[in-house]
């Protein structure tokens, strides 16, 4: 009986010492301690995209990548996937956050939990030139596409019921899709607009201020650790002017929101997002 006291004994210590070591080895519990697994895109200019050689780049990226090294992270690795399959695969445990300038809506928070807001945007309608959608009212039986899961198609759905949805995985399907007549229009964030406008020579139909939905990264629900060292860092990063320099780098000429900059009221929801 006393042998048995022992073995239980030790087993309780063990069991103390083995938890002691996990909370202080790795207190963000991520899936593989001190490295942070990310879910993003690859095609979401200028927020986040592969470059020439592959690697991950962009507003989202950089903003990201400085807020992990703040927390103490260097070791960051970005996964491409498709928009509709970030959330899930953050909220499955798959990746330890999703970065994509992903909009903060009800409906998301029930299935993952957000940083603070850290982007705000516009939404364009961008066509053809000889498509003859000069407006959003012109999308009434016209097809429009939309990246599936983005806050652009719920705001689709919302505001144009006359026109017939058609959904892509991505932005490049979608543009695709317009330059070959199968879409009459596509969706999508004003900032990866103004690329593919320069690109295919295309035209803005119309650039519409979007609803209360900032941007912010994305991790699994019951990690406050994770949540609060993600605030405290990209907070740091507004108040020390990072913030301001990532966004004149990536959005030049853009309208800069006021509560990103230092001294602005960082918990505040600006009035848009990209995703």
């Amino acid at each position: 009986m006393l042998a048995l006291v022992a073995v239980l004994s030790l087993a309780a210590c063990g069991a103390g010492a083995d938890s002691t070591e996990n909370s202080t080895g790795n207190p963000y519990g991520l899936i593989k301690p001190g490295q942070l697994r990310v879910a993003s895109l690859g095609d979401a200019k200028p927020y986040t995209f592969t470059d020439a050689n592959g690697g991950f780049t962009g507003f989202d990226v950089e903003l990201f990548r400085d807020v992990a090294k703040r927390m103490g992270i260097t070791d960051v690795v970005f996964t491409g996937q498709d928009f509709s399959a970030i959330l899930p695969a953050v909220a499955n445990g798959q990746f330890d956050a999703g970065v994509a300038a992903i909009g903060i809506t009800d409906a998301r928070r029930k299935t993952v939990d957000f940083s603070t807001g850290y982007l705000a945007g516009y939404l364009t309608v961008m066509t053809k030139k000889d498509s003859g959608i000069a407006s959003a009212d012109g999308l009434a039986g016209k097809r429009l596409g939309v990246v599936q899961g983005t806050l652009q198609e719920a705001y689709a759905v919302k505001n144009f019921p006359k026109a017939g949805l058609v959904r892509f995985p991505d932005n490049n399907a979608a543009v695709s899709a317009l330059n070959r007549g199968s879409v009459d229009a596509h969706f999508l964030d004003y900032e990866a607009a103004k690329s593919y406008i320069a690109q295919f020579s295309l035209v803005s139909a119309a650039d519409i201020p979007s609803f209360d939905a900032p941007a912010g990264f994305a991790i699994e629900k019951d990690n406050p650790a994770l949540r609060a060292a993600l605030d405290k860092a990209l907070i740091e990063a507004m108040e020390d002017g990072t913030w301001k320099r990532l966004y004149e780098k990536w959005f030049p000429g853009s309208p800069m929101p006021e509560q990103y900059l230092p001294g602005g009221d960082h918990t505040g929801t600006p009035s848009a997002a990209a995703g």
